[in-house]
């Protein structure tokens, strides 16, 4: 069994649900709306958001988890650079580089996803990532 710090994992996994909320809401929620073409009816309600946010804490748990593996497996290696938090963000930056926005780009190479809409959620998703590898390094 490998030994996952599960309160590092579920503090990673809420700091990612409250970022992914701050980010596409209060902070940059309209510029969110406008690259992906949201138009508010006023008809929105929350209760019908709790599906999506169930799985999108899941995905977000399972995030976590893998990088709190990968960082476990990257520790002793000397190509790791850093020390302590900055290890574990450097861990979630190799992550979401080699497979994130890798495999992401597949939608705006194939699908037709804009690239502004697909920046933005890169960032984003940069951001949660590096928190995460953060929090996880630091237990």
């Amino acid at each position: 069994m490998i030994p996952i710090n599960l309160i590092s994992v579920l503090l990673a996994t809420l700091a990612a649900m409250v970022l992914g909320f701050l980010l596409h809401g209060p902070i940059l929620g309209k510029v969110w709306m406008r690259l992906a073409n949201i138009v508010p009816t006023g008809n929105e309600k929350f209760s019908d958001m709790l599906p999506n946010l169930f799985w999108n804490l899941v995905a977000n748990f399972v995030t976590a988890y893998v990088i709190a593996v990968i960082y476990l497996f990257a520790l002793p290696s000397p190509y790791l650079a850093g020390e302590g938090i900055w290890r574990g963000v450097i861990c979630a930056l190799w992550l979401w580089i080699g497979f994130v926005v890798t495999s992401t780009s597949m939608e705006v190479i194939w699908m037709g996803r804009k690239l502004g809409l697909w920046l933005f959620e890169c960032g984003c998703s940069f951001l949660v990532m590096s928190v995460m590898g953060a929090i996880i390094a630091s237990y």
